[in-house]
Order: structure tokens, then C-alpha cells, then sequence
């Protein structure tokens, strides 16, 4: 089979992994006061050279920071917005996992002006990144999708002083989307991926049913997300793929919601216009294959396959397996394989080891290769 030349590639990941104990350490001395910002950003670049090669020494094509620079995979971008601020709040997600429950805490939202985007957020992070790549490797940079500033907190977090209506709020907030991408595409940024749980949330009753008691409208939101998210990249350059991933929560190896894509597939795969979808299936609260029978044959479907909650290697075979029961849904040129989710969207990170989560890159990029061919 014909490899790949864009992304998403056959052997791909998410986005974010393990902080290395030097890292981890640094931030811990600058919370003290005993690193300055500048001792603390040569702690990250030397980390993120690091992360790059460990990538590159797997064999994957696609290149990201690890998210080094981030506490969590969308607060930090989306504090960052003029008009969005934290607030004293704190705003509870629960979480659980196979042995036990646990609750994740971060400061509540409040949009309390007209959204803008003033500066180019993570603009700084995608040079450096772009800067220490090598030629084959494609620099990725992650992103939250804008409905995560609508979902974590809905109509409430938002001020009807501001925004009596939402209509003014989502084109406000694409608006700043929009130019974020733009701004990213001029720095060099060929290869953009959205992060969104909330559309695999929303396929969760319980989910459907925290928003129905927020006010919201449960059944139709994911139509007004797919919305948002295409007129975020409709004016995207020439030359930038993009995609989106969706899983079902990933804190400290545990996760916030269940069920398959039904409830949002049909709208989601044939309307979203991105160029790939990074799918939550490592294990049973993902549901079926089915719902990829709406995706169109211009659309790339990576399958997240590999489990980065525990340090547990798949057997190459069982992918396989699975990659096939895939294949009678979305032709398997259309397919690639990848980890479920990232190894650490949260600093705190999933419960493996640093060897376990090579391991695991080393498995994608076997198996892929064994399936497709070098990609």
C-alpha cells in the first residue's frame, strides 16, 4: 500500500507525553521561587529536544513538544483568550477508572468580555518545536477545539451582560479561533490538531444529561460544535492538515465518560471538515466500528487502539485483529493506528513508565508497518 505523505500518518500519536523527572523537578522550583522563567524555559527545551528525538528513535513521523510547557492540554491555551479568566471557583470533573474514583479539580472559566485573541498562543512553543525537528519529521501542534470554553461551564460561565444571546459568543469565539490559525499557519504550522471531548462526551446519557440540567440543549449541541469547529478552520492555509481527537477523558489513567460515537457520528463524520480523526478504542467504553461507516473516503480515521492508561503492551496480533473488524467500515487505506489518547494531558500524567510509554510508541509503528507497509 502507497505510503503516506501527509499527516495523519499510518503510525501516529496524540500529542502529549511522560514529563521527565528533570522537568517535573524544575517546575516544582519555580513554583518555590528558586527558578527564574528563564532557567525554567531552558528546563522545557531541553526536554522537548529530548521528547523529539524520542520520537523520532520510535519511528514516528509526527513531532510534538510533548506539551512540556503546559499544566493541562486545554486550560492553559484557553486562559490565554481576552475576555476568558479564571475564576475562584473551582470546577469539578469526576473521573474513575477500573479500581477506583477520583476527582479532578481546576479553576472554573468565566467569559466576562468579548472574546479576542490579543497574542498567538503556543506561538513561541511551535517555533521552538519547528526549530528542532529534522526533515522527517512533521512538527504537530495540539490545541483545545472551541467548545471547550462552552463546555466545561455552558450558558452560566458566560456573561448575558456580554453575551445575551450565544449567537455573538460563537462567532466571537471562532473569530479568534480563526486567526489563531491563521497566525499558526504563517509561523509554519502545517500539521494542527484540535482537541475536543466534548463530542465523545456527548455521546455519554449522563453527559447528555449534565447539560440538559445547565440549560443547554443535549440533543442538538454536537451540531453547533461541528459548526464551531469548521468556521474555526475554514480560512486554514494552504498546506495545513488538520484534525481533531476525541476521547472520553484521560486523568491519571482514569477516564470521565462512556459509550460508543452513535449519538454524534452521522453529523460529526460527514460534516466536520478536517482532514482526520484520532478515535478513543482501546477498550470496551468506545463502543463498536459502526459509526465509521459514515465517514467519507477523503477522510483519515486513526484508530486509538493502544492503551496509554497502563503500561500493559497489546499483542500485535489482537491490533490487528481489530484494525481488520475496522476495515469493514472505513477501507483500511483510510485507516492508521495510534495510541488512544496522550500519555499525560495533565502534568501529573497516566500511571506507566517512560520505558513502557516508548514501548508503546515502538508497537504502533511495528504494527502499522506490518499492516500497511513503511508509512
Amino acid at each position: 500500500m502507497a505510503a503516506r505523505t501527509l499527516p495523519p500518518f499510518r503510525a501516529d500519536h496524540v500529542g502529549s507525553l511522560l514529563r521527565p523527572a528533570a522537568l517535573l523537578e524544575a517546575r516544582a522550583r519555580h513554583r518555590a521561587g528558586d527558578l527564574d522563567d528563564a532557567g525554567l524555559r531552558v528546563a522545557e527545551d531541553r526536554a522537548i529536544s529530548d521528547a523529539v528525538a524520542l520520537q523520532r528513535d520510535a519511528g514516528i513521523r509526527t513531532a510534538t513538544d510533548g506539551e512540556f510547557r503546559r499544566t493541562s492540554w486545554h486550560m492553559d491555551f484557553i486562559y490565554q483568550l481576552e475576555g476568558v479568566d479564571p475564576t475562584d471557583q473551582k470546577l469539578a470533573v469526576h473521573f474513575r477508572n477500573k479500581a477506583a474514583a477520583l476527582d479532578f479539580e481546576t479553576a472554573a472559566l468565566s467569559v466576562h468580555d468579548r472574546v479576542r485573541l490579543g497574542h498567538t498562543i503556543f506561538g513561541d512553543a511551535l517555533e521552538y518545536l519547528v526549530g528542532v525537528t529534522t526533515d522527517e519529521q512533521v512538527p504537530k501542534l495540539t490545541i483545545p477545539s472551541p467548545n471547550m470554553v462552552h463546555y466545561r461551564g455552558g450558558r452560566a460561565a458566560i456573561d448575558e451582560s456580554v453575551y445575551a444571546e450565544l449567537e455573538p459568543f460563537w462567532a466571537d469565539l471562532t473569530a479568534a479561533y480563526a486567526e489563531e490559525v491563521r497566525r499558526l499557519g504563517e509561523l509554519g504550522c502545517t500539521y494542527l490538531q484540535l482537541d475536543d471531548t466534548s463530542l465523545a462526551y456527548l455521546n455519554d446519557p449522563e453527559q447528555r444529561a449534565m447539560v440538559a440540567a445547565q440549560g443547554g440543549d443535549p440533543e442538538h449541541l454536537h451540531e453547533q460544535y461541528v459548526a464551531n469547529v469548521n468556521a474555526a478552520i475554514a480560512g486554514r492555509p494552504d498546506g495545513m492538515r488538520v484534525t481533531t481527537h476525541m476521547c472520553r477523558g484521560n486523568f491519571r489513567s482514569s477516564w470521565a465518560a462512556e459509550g460508543g460515537y452513535d449519538f454524534v457520528a452521522e453529523v460529526l463524520f460527514s460534516q466536520l471538515d478536517v482532514d482526520g480523526f484520532f478515535l478513543e478504542y482501546d477498550d470496551e467504553r468506545s463502543g463498536g466500528f459502526e459509526p465509521l461507516r459514515f465517514v467519507p473516503q477523503d477522510k483519515q480515521v486513526v484508530l486509538g487502539l493502544v492503551t496509554t492508561k497502563t503500561g500493559r503492551l497489546e499483542d500485535k496480533d489482537d491490533l490487528k485483529r481489530r484494525i481488520d473488524e475496522a476495515s469493514k467500515y472505513v477501507p483500511l487505506e483510510q485507516l492508521c493506528l495510534s495510541p488512544q489518547c496522550g500519555f499525560s494531558s495533565t502534568v501529573e500524567g497516566n500511571e506507566l513508565s517512560e520505558e513502557q510509554e516508548r514501548a508503546k510508541l515502538r508497537l504502533v509503528v511495528e504494527t502499522a508497518e506490518e499492516v500497511w507497509g513503511r508509512s
